[in-house]
């Protein structure tokens, strides 16, 4: 049996593992929803030491890196279809978050972050003064004469 290569089709294999496909994203996949008065961010990270989780914020970036190591050892690799090695993401934030009351914690091979809304960008009510009928009066003379 005579057996070609195909170099554009390794290119196209090789190309898939580095940058991921639809079906296997080689980034972290990620869901993100409001709760309320703070935004939940979900990584999924299966197969992490939480020791190798690192989340940085500076200014509104948030960057959260992870590593899933390579296993070692006498034996013999038959598939491999999950990606290994260091990983990155990085989301800009709004200025209406709080950044300071970040919240983490990783459990079942799922980052959760919470990030609470900013104070000043929650709402809030404007109390409307009630000007009496004399004050109102005062006001319109001033203003006519």
């Amino acid at each position: 049996m005579i057996r070609t290569a195909d170099p554009f089709r390794e290119f196209d294999r090789l190309a898939q593992q580095l940058m991921g496909t639809t079906n296997r994203p080689a980034v972290m996949p990620m869901d993100a929803w409001r709760e309320g008065d703070r935004f939940v961010l979900e990584f999924d990270l299966p197969g992490v030491a939480p020791e190798s989780i690192d989340l940085d914020v500076e200014r509104n970036v948030l960057t959260v890196r992870a590593e899933r190591v390579a296993r070692n050892g006498d034996w013999e690799m038959l598939a491999s279809e999950r990606p290994r090695g260091a990983f990155s993401r990085q989301l800009v934030l709004g200025d209406n978050l709080d950044l300071e009351h970040i919240e983490a914690a990783y459990r079942d091979g799922v980052l959760r972050l919470h990030v609470p809304v900013a104070e000043r960008a929650k709402p809030r009510k404007i109390e409307v003064q009630h000007l009496g009928s004399s004050e109102h009066e005062e006001e319109r003379t001033a203003i006519e004469s």
